[in-house]
């Protein structure tokens, strides 16, 4: 598997991208604890969502989803 350098702009872009995606991930987790009915926070905080908007854009890859998710792919392959 190649191994990519990532820069610190473009490794704080994915770990952004990866803290959103466990967000969604934990958010329809249907283990959570807590009574049938009781309230769900949103879907995904907009905090989380505004860092990995910042992350991208200071990165350089708003709009260059190709090239972010062959570094998403490279950084942190999934098992």
């Amino acid at each position: 598997m190649p191994t990519a350098v990532l820069t610190d702009r473009e490794r704080t872009a994915v770990q952004a991208y990866l803290r959103l995606l466990h967000t969604v991930r934990a958010a329809f987790d249907t283990t959570r604890p807590g009574p049938p009915g009781a309230p769900v926070p949103p879907l995904v905080p907009p905090s989380v969502l505004a860092e990995a908007e910042a992350a991208l854009a200071r990165a350089g890859l708003t709009g260059n989803e190709e090239e972010f998710f062959h570094l998403v792919r490279t950084w942190h392959p999934e098992p």
